[in-house]
């Protein structure tokens, strides 16, 4: 058993920190500066990514120290699986996994991913992406599980907990990273407020639930940059939450101010030795740096890897039958049935079958940034593979191209027609400008050539570096002019316009007139707008960027062998007047907090489908709920009835205690989400009309119920107090519904409390 994994974690903690103090009082200065930065020197880096691929070819190493055995942290990113050829296991896309809703499937995955890492020689992870999705045209949405804190942290405290058990888990962006096109540039405005109760609780469960890491984002926070925010790195992240790992910069670009951000509370600049390594060795020697800065530093990425478990890992492991199965069972929940007239789905009794559009028969993962999988040839079932394979006595025909003639043709000669639509790589996804990155390219460190031993003894590495200036400015000068590839792997980004293209809109029509049993599936991790076609249909599902199972778990749903149990992860608009402002390029934003369903539950609107909206083939009924707070807190806020918790009166550590029977009244086995919301006092203070603050998924036998209890954190009911610097309750009726989606009325359940100070 590993350390971390004991039954009585302060011994072995104390045990690894004692470990810990002993290696760093071997280390020189040279060497505890070294353990800053990733192994891998700038140019040689550069060169293997643009020879080798190399980000897909090997782990990025670091802090490694062969003398005293240290192997060192080797990092993989890993949202959908991880990112190196040679088997490892493609998974849905992190927003796919979030309408599943499921937080021990989620935790499987994690450790699914980290066991495949660890068959590679990998055992740093970054797979767990909780920024929150504020609007849904961002290019990275796919990457993220939605748009809630609460759903999105359940989620992200999931997954870190099954990565932590082999691997070490890396959370990112931290913070309020969601636009792509202008992340080098822009400066995100919030308040305390926004920032406690919107853009960090999920980072805060992720903590919470062990992460060993986290990632600083490339944008700027209140006119600071991510990378060197004392308040952010320090004064949250540590100071209030008690974190006791360590930091690392985005890959390549995330270091401005090297001193700054290692005295604001970075750990690492990754992957390559670059601003650290240019500017910490002489802040050092003339006092600009602490030397306890350093020794911190270096103490925590040395207890990271000491906490790691040892042994090998197989290459087995990848691809395995376990983790193909987990994937398909993660892309058959994650389908949402949005609409299902007549009913058309599911299909039964067919003999023959059209299905129509190019992304039916292609491997469609999602962007080739830097969660790009690569798995093995012919590993993906695509949409029509997994049609032909679970019905081979059906005749298909398809339609490869988007000619809406011959799709309505095909498709009138049918009995029911599938047409697979959507978003792909090339519409959106990570995006690099490259004159954004300028700045940074100015203090690239000269080439490995000029770093000779020989010519850093003539000249010394501060006159190297001076001396290297010019040129370094001339390649900024130049990058700073140039462009973006159109057409690239890095050229889609974040979206403006969320309609499909108007070819895929005239497929839709045109199948859909052609023939009354229509069924469009839609792939992508970003919303769609459907206004224009979605009454002309009678079905459609989410089937999302669905992994390389993605194919047999759309068989299974269409063919009725497993009930669809995706629930919406992010509100699906019927308008753009319905998001909140958006600009990709902008260089200042304010983020305030109205997006998605708190945004239209406060102008009164109503959604196309709302968060936590999805149907099922069966029939769900609650009944019997209730509501109660744990003995010892009821007890205490009786006790304080009528009054205020002073400064000190911080309430117990528990929760309200919501219990009620689930039951699945339908014809076949089906999951159901459960969602409770909070419907908070009405005192003035402006806040969301419904919160969402619990949730669960449950799987029932057709005629089973099942008693459930969900347990509501009290910060959950709670504003946060920019005076105090800290967590309330308001005094009042406190309304919890129990939901299928935040617009469905529910079940109300009314909860009375005092006023009640919480704390940080």
């Amino acid at each position: 058993m590993a350390e971390s994994e004991s039954a009585d974690p302060v011994a072995p903690a104390a045990a690894l920190q004692a470990r810990a103090l002993a290696l760093l009082a071997q280390l020189s200065t040279a060497e505890k500066l070294a353990l800053l930065d990733g192994d891998t020197p700038f140019w040689a880096g550069l060169l293997d990514i643009a020879a080798r691929d190399a980000s897909h070819r090997h782990p990025w190493p670091a802090a490694q120290v062969p003398r005293l055995g240290l192997g060192g942290l080797q990092f993989v990113d890993g949202p959908r699986g991880v990112c190196l050829e040679g088997g490892a296991t493609t998974f849905p896309v992190p927003i796919a996994r979030g309408a599943c809703w499921d937080r021990q499937l989620e935790e499987r995955i994690g450790e699914a991913m980290a066991l495949e890492a660890r068959s590679f020689g990998a055992n740093w992870v970054a797979a767990v992406c909780v920024n929150l999705l504020r609007h849904p045209g961002w290019g990275r949405a796919q990457e993220t599980y939605g748009e809630d804190p609460v759903h999105v942290g359940e989620l992200g405290a999931a997954c870190t907990r099954g990565l932590q058990r082999h691997a070490l888990a890396c959370v990112k962006h931290f913070a309020l990273n969601s636009i792509d096109s202008s992340r080098f540039l822009v400066d995100v405005r919030a308040s305390p407020r926004v920032l406690h109760e919107l853009y960090l609780p999920q980072f805060r469960a992720c903590v919470e639930a062990g992460a060993a890491s986290v990632m600083s984002a490339y944008n700027r926070v209140n006119g600071i940059w991510c990378g060197q925010h004392p308040e952010l790195l320090d004064g949250i992240l540590r100071g209030r939450w008690g974190f006791t790992g360590f930091v690392v910069t985005d890959f390549i670009f995330g270091v401005r101010d090297g001193v700054a951000a290692l005295l604001a509370g970075q750990d690492l600049e990754m992957p390559f030795r670059m601003v650290f390594e240019g500017v910490l060795a002489d802040a050092l020697a003339d006092g600009r740096l602490p030397r306890e800065r350093v020794d911190a530093a270096a103490l925590r990425l040395l207890r990271a890897q000491l906490a790691l478990p040892a042994g090998a890992y197989p290459a087995s492991l990848r691809r395995c039958a376990a983790h193909l199965q987990l994937a398909r069972q993660a892309a058959s929940g994650s389908i949402v049935l949005l609409r299902n007239e007549g009913p058309v789905l599911p299909f039964s009794g067919l003999s023959s079958l059209a299905v129509v559009g190019r992304l039916a028969a292609q491997p469609n993962l999602g962007d080739r940034g830097s969660s790009d999988t690569r798995p093995p040839p012919g590993a993906v079932v695509t949409p029509l593979d997994g049609l032909r394979a679970a019905a081979p006595q059906l005749a298909i025909t398809h339609v490869d191209g988007d000619d809406p003639a011959a799709a309505a043709t095909a498709a009138a000669g049918c009995e029911a027609a599938v047409v697979v639509v959507g978003l792909d790589w090339r519409l959106e996804g990570e995006h690099i400008h490259p004159g954004d990155i300028a700045p940074i390219l100015r203090q690239i460190p000269p080439p490995d050539l000029l770093q000779s031993p020989a010519l850093l003894r003539r000249l010394g590495r501060r006159r190297l570096r001076r001396l290297w200036q010019p040129a370094a400015e001339l390649i900024a000068w130049i990058t700073g002019h140039a462009t973006p590839r159109q057409g690239g792997d890095f050229a889609s980004g974040d979206r403006t316009d969320l309609r499909l293209p108007p070819r895929q809109v005239a497929l839709i029509r045109a199948v859909a007139a052609a023939n009354p049993r229509t069924v469009v599936v839609l792939m992508g991790g970003g919303a769609v707008l459907m206004e224009a076609w979605r009454q002309a249909v009678p079905a459609i599902l989410l089937l999302w960027y669905p992994g390389e199972q993605g194919g047999h778990a759309l068989a299974d749903v269409l063919l009725g062998r497993v009930s669809p149990s995706g629930r919406l992860p992010f509100t699906l608009p019927e308008g753009p007047e319905q998001l909140p402002p958006f600009e990709p390029r902008a260089t200042e934003v304010v983020y305030d907090l109205w997006h998605g369903y708190r945004r239209l539950g406060r102008d009164g609107e109503r959604a196309a489908y709302p968060f936590g909206f999805g149907l099922s083939y069966s029939r769900f009924q609650l009944s019997d709920p209730r509501v109660s707070l744990p003995r010892d807190l009821n007890g205490e806020l009786q006790g304080e009835a009528g009054g205020a918790g002073g400064e000190g009166d911080a309430a117990p550590a528990a929760g309200v205690l919501v219990a009620v029977t689930l039951h699945n009244r339908g014809p076949m086995a089906a999951a159901e989400v459960v969602q409770v919301y909070l419907e908070p006092p009405g005192l003035g203070l402006e806040r969301p009309p419904r919160t969402l603050v619990g949730f669960e998924r449950v799987e029932l036998a057709a005629g089973a119920s099942r008693r459930l209890q969900l347990s509501i954190a009290l910060r959950r009911l709670a504003v946060f107090d920019e005076a105090r610097d800290g967590f309330a309750i308001e005094p009042g009726d406190h309304r919890l519904v129990l939901a299928r989606h935040v617009e469905d009325p529910g079940l109300v359940l009314t909860l009375p409390l005092p006023a009640w100070w919480l704390g940080a």
